[in-house]
């Protein structure tokens, strides 16, 4: 019986180790480990870069949503001068004025330019209003060659007031 136990206890022993096994890993293995590494922190680092590029995107459609309700909440409230707010093709500047509406245009403008294109002196950032108060059709295009998208963007709303 005791020669039974001392077989089973003699097999679980395990065999010592060559010396080929003890000597680690070789250079070449984290040479490869390092590559494998920098290939997926590159990928990590370009699906950033298109995150941040789409979020400014985004933010300026946004805005240019917001600036949109604005001048029609401001036509809203100068309902009896809704007709005023029409431009003759695309404002890319504010120009002053005496009247309630062009002076809701200049803010309107200027607004545009502040949000979207985070300066004054852009010439790209315009907007168009026509057709009011019936069929307004409010138009608003910026650069978007920052964001990551084409030359131009557009935001087309149609109502009426």
């Amino acid at each position: 019986m005791s020669h039974r136990i001392h077989s089973v206890a003699a097999s679980r022993r395990r065999p010592l180790p060559s010396a080929r096994s003890l000597r680690g890993i070789s250079l070449i293995e984290v040479l490869v480990a390092v590559v494998v590494l920098s290939i997926g922190l590159l990928g990590v680092a370009a699906m950033q870069s298109v995150a941040l590029r789409g979020g400014q995107s985004s933010l300026e459609t946004s805005q240019a949503v917001m600036q949109t309700n604005a001048i029609l909440d401001a036509m809203r409230a100068n309902r009896a001068a809704a007709e005023d707010y029409n431009t003759d093709g695309m404002m890319c500047a504010a120009e002053a004025g005496s009247s309630v509406a062009e002076s809701d245009l200049q803010t309107w403008i200027t607004d545009l330019k502040n949000n979207i294109a985070n300066t004054d002196d852009d010439d790209t950032t315009c907007g168009q209003i026509t057709g009011c108060p019936e069929a307004c059709v409010i138009t608003i295009q910026w650069d978007d060659s920052r964001a990551g998208g084409g030359n131009e963007r557009r935001v087309v709303t149609r109502t009426t007031i």
